[in-house]
């Protein structure tokens, strides 16, 4: 007699062992292992934190795709509470002779950074019967869904978001024109295009003077960040020699640069318009700050929108310009 052996249903998926396996029961048929308090507020309401190295695969995914996240500083964090002290003036010294006495310098004047923070979420759904599928990765799946989600929400907090119960974008900083000698400590400084809503003469010397009004130190790392829309209107400008400002890149992998240095498309960034903040030009390394919480959590709902299942996914994102001094903005007004 012949005996027919019938395949695994979950043949076609490789094992997998320990919280990987766990979180993969918990995705596709809500398993109910290792849950945890989801909120602060009350003790019933179950999530689930993700493996590392799914949450790896989320943060490399919002390195590629969010645009600031790619160039600024991004530090991990155990809590809301991350503080950072920096210097506003500089350390005072003085200088001696051999056998001078040695005065007492000044103090130096220190200012408190503190990133406002905000909870960032995703709701990405799954029918069931596409988690039911063998052959589908399901954590990958999830991990790419959740970070294009957070990708889109990051984006405009860290360009524009007011700091309430979210980053603060660097164009929401105070703004003025003087340089960085006499510019108070948090205060961003703008160079004007030359006419309201457009370039004026000579764009190409505008873009120079922006350049050069971010102090050395600062310009290496530095870039461009502009939206699309503004982008196109640079690539158009030449100098009085005929060249294009703009130089396409020759090497795959290798960003296009505009005056040599590197531009970011940011689509949050403001469309050229009267007294518009359209682009900016820094070192966002030395600039901007992001302080997250390493840990992504998530909550699997298959009641609410059947015959999908919803994955809530929240995770703690703070953001703020840490030194004025390194980002530049061109604004659209005459001047």
């Amino acid at each position: 007699m012949n005996v027919v052996v019938r395949p695994a249903l979950d043949g076609a998926r490789a094992e997998k062992t320990g919280f990987a396996s766990a979180f993969g029961g918990f995705v596709r048929s809500g398993t109910t292992v290792e849950m945890k308090a989801f909120t602060g507020v009350t003790g019933d309401a179950g999530g689930y934190a993700v493996p590392r190295e799914i949450d790896a695969v989320i943060d490399a995914t919002l390195k590629s795709v969010s645009p600031i996240r790619s160039i600024a500083n991004v530090v991990q964090v155990g809590s809301a509470g991350y503080r950072k002290l920096v210097t506003t003036g500089g350390t005072p010294s003085g200088w001696a002779n051999e056998a001078a006495a040695r005065p007492n310098t000044g103090t130096p004047v220190f200012a408190e950074i503190a990133p406002p923070m905000g909870e960032l979420y995703a709701n990405p759904a799954a029918s069931q019967a596409m988690l039911d599928d063998a052959a589908f990765d399901v954590e990958m799946w999830l991990a790419d869904e959740i970070a294009r989600e957070f990708a889109s929400a990051e984006g405009s907090a860290f360009v524009a978001g007011s700091g309430v119960d979210r980053p603060k974008g660097f164009l929401t900083q105070p703004v003025a024109a003087t340089g960085d000698a006499t510019r108070s400590f948090g205060t961003l400084q703008y160079m004007a295009s030359g006419a309201a809503g457009d370039f004026g003469a000579n764009p190409d010397e505008r873009l120079i003077d922006l350049v050069q009004s971010l102090r050395a130190p600062y310009r290496q790392g530095a870039s461009f960040v502009m939206n699309s829309s503004t982008l196109a209107r640079i690539r158009k400008i030449k100098t009085t020699d005929g060249a294009f400002l703009w130089q396409p890149s020759l090497a795959a992998g290798s960003p296009a640069t505009l005056l040599g240095y590197p531009v970011v498309e940011a689509e949050d960034m403001p469309d050229i318009a009267a007294n518009a903040l359209s682009i900016a030009f820094g070192n966002f390394r030395i600039g901007y700050l992001i302080a997250e919480r390493s840990e992504t959590q998530i909550l699997r709902d298959p009641y609410s929108n059947k015959p999908f299942v919803n994955f809530y996914a929240t995770k703690r994102v703070g953001g703020c310009v840490t030194n004025s001094q390194a980002i530049k903005l061109m604004k659209f007004a005459a001047g």
